[in-house]
């Protein structure tokens, strides 16, 4: 089986069908001769051939690194100390080279697996290539029979063909649905938002929503039922996390049916979501005021008269570090906030 190992790079060269010096030519800014959609279609075409060089070379590049990191692990000190002054060397961050490595992986892996020409990289975008190599297997055959036939892959066909792949392969969307996506009636692209959400929620709620799209399979209910998932879903998550309705008992299932019924889901998701907020603010405030008390009093015992300046400080910071904190809303001090901390219980 050819794998991209298996490829020269004349080979590469060639199947990008361009120089090896990487000679291009741009249109003239300045030519007034030239219509604009000539010049943006002249612009295009230097630009899909750099996107090529780019995703080629980085794919060269992560191999190059992944050889050398192996050899490394086999005579190095097994800490990766050479791999990293190799990388420092060429001004190469380690973030940076694992991204390349990771990317070459990808690159064996379709090819290995029969999924893709080597070929047809040369259709692809950079950014197309990573998303694709990231996808699922299905997602991954999709776009390399559509690469194979010559389409010109950017991150846009990634998603369209990803989107189209969901729409008929999830449980979760109802047979009408599939059907009048099948057929152009309904955009594959408005579903996997909908597929995605539904997946957060309880299978209660997920029938109730099949219900209603089952009614009226179209685009305006598929946008309305994806807005009420996600509400769903934020309350759902959000109404878990909230101390405060957990220490009181609330039948917070209720609360939902309750806000269903008076069409009030999103405002009583947001509520819960900035409960939750709320709560957590406070708990980062209190051990923010205990560790500035401290500081404070540590910083006061290693001061002392002779310190006046620091004792100033420190006299100011009592508005922050003392019982009842004491903050301006603006800088004209018109406005403030104050707060007391009655302490741990």
């Amino acid at each position: 089986m050819t794998t991209l190992t298996d490829v020269s790079a004349a080979d590469l060269a060639a199947a990008l069908n361009t120089d090896v010096d990487f000679n291009l030519e741009l249109p003239d800014p300045e030519d007034d001769q030239l219509h604009d959609a000539e010049f943006d279609t002249q612009i295009e075409r230097v630009w899909q051939i750099c996107d090529r060089f780019d995703l080629q070379t980085d794919i060269w590049r992560g191999r190059i690194m992944r050889a050398v990191r192996d050899r490394e692990k086999r005579g190095g000190d097994g800490r990766g100390t050479g791999f990293l002054n190799w990388l420092k060397q060429r001004e190469i961050s380690k973030s940076q080279a694992y991204g390349l490595i990771e990317l070459a992986n990808s690159a064996d892996t379709l090819l290995a697996e029969g999924q893709l020409d080597p070929n047809s990289i040369n259709n692809f975008s950079k950014n197309a290539f990573v998303e694709t190599a990231k996808s699922a297997p299905e997602i991954q055959k999709l776009v390399a029979d559509a690469a194979q036939k010559g389409d010109r892959i950017t991150r846009r066909e990634v998603k369209q063909l990803a989107d189209e792949w969901t729409s008929m392969s999830s449980e979760l969307l109802p047979d009408e649905v599939k059907e009048q996506a099948a057929s152009g009636a309904l955009p594959s692209r408005f579903l996997s938002p909908l597929v995605k959400e539904l997946e957060k929620l309880p299978e209660a709620h997920v029938t109730a929503i099949q219900e209603e799209i089952r009614e009226a399979p179209n685009t305006d209910t598929v946008k309305a039922m994806t807005r009420e998932a996600k509400s769903l879903a934020k309350y759902i998550d959000a109404a878990a996390q909230v101390q405060t309705l957990r220490k009181a008992n609330i039948d917070l299932e209720m609360a939902l049916e309750e806000a269903l019924r008076l069409d009030c889901l999103g405002t009583a998701a947001d509520l819960v979501k900035q409960a939750t907020q709320m709560e957590q603010c406070v708990v980062k405030l209190f051990t923010t005021w205990k560790r500035l008390g401290k500081l404070a009093d540590r910083l006061y015992v290693d001061t002392g008269a002779s310190n006046p300046y620091l004792r100033s400080m420190l006299g100011t910071l009592d508005a922050l570090s003392g019982e009842v904190l004491e903050v301006d809303l603006d800088d004209s001090g018109e406005s403030s906030v104050r707060i007391r901390i009655l302490g741990e219980e």
